[in-house]
């Protein structure tokens, strides 16, 4: 989740169990509940004494960084990550991989190399997270993509896995979104699939906050009142 009205409101409302704000700290909202708030180191700004201590002292979990693949995101090369990442150990938290925006299951990719080198170097992972978005709206179809994936990261890790992003968008030309009913159907059937996975840890929906007038993947709208995905998202809990 992320500042927006009503923010504070609308994660208590909707059940969640859990939250992170992609930063070390819970930017000002107030904890919903245990398990709680989750800290993330988001790229190599974020390691300096200052934020690591602050995400030391949020919980005992840690999240890596944020889609590292990514040029607009936090942008690491996997030697670059790897070099960092002795200052995320430290804390002693259970820490989570750096969260590819896709491809982990690919051998090569950005992933497994990062999770080859961190074994060179007896560096310790001891969750991988990975985020998911499907272009393919149709309900049934799109997740058997979504288990087929973190079935595929699971065996090539052979770690817990969090799901920490997720959400029907197509991305390959532009940004298009599904129709509302089609992202509820989708979050209410993927939710069921999900909690038959031991090995899942966790999962988080992307996102909290609905911007006003558009379709997106939101839960709640400015005004309060809730999404279709969000009905779907507060009967799922």
């Amino acid at each position: 989740m992320w500042d927006a009205p009503g923010d504070e409101q609308g994660l208590a409302a909707s059940g969640a169990r859990w939250y992170y704000t992609w930063s070390a700290s819970p930017r000002g909202i107030v904890d919903s509940g245990a398990p709680g708030f989750v800290p993330m180191i988001w790229g190599e700004k974020n390691t300096d004494d200052a934020t690591l201590a602050t995400a030391r002292a949020n919980g005992p979990y840690l999240l890596g960084f944020n889609e590292p693949d990514m040029g607009g995101q936090a942008n690491l090369s996997v030697e670059r990550a790897l070099d960092l990442w002795p200052k995320l150990m430290a804390h002693g938290k259970v820490l989570g991989s750096p969260a590819v925006a896709y491809g982990g299951d690919t051998p090569g990719g950005w992933l497994d190399r990062f999770m080859t080198g961190a074994r060179e170097r007896g560096y310790r992972v001891d969750f991988v997270a990975v985020h998911w978005y499907g272009g393919d709206f149709r309900t049934e179809a799109a997740v058997q993509q979504l288990r087929t994936y973190l079935e595929a990261v699971h065996r090539r890790y052979g770690k817990p896995v969090w799901l920490t992003e997720f959400a029907l968008t197509d991305f390959s030309q532009g940004v298009r979104f599904p129709a509302p009913a089609e992202q509820a159907a989708f979050l209410s059937s993927a939710t069921r699939m999900l909690d038959t996975l031991p090995w899942l840890q966790r999962y988080a929906w992307f996102g909290l906050p609905s911007a006003a007038g558009e379709a997106n993947t939101g839960l709640y709208h400015p005004d309060g009142s809730w999404t279709e995905a969000g009905q779907a998202f507060r009967t799922a809990r």
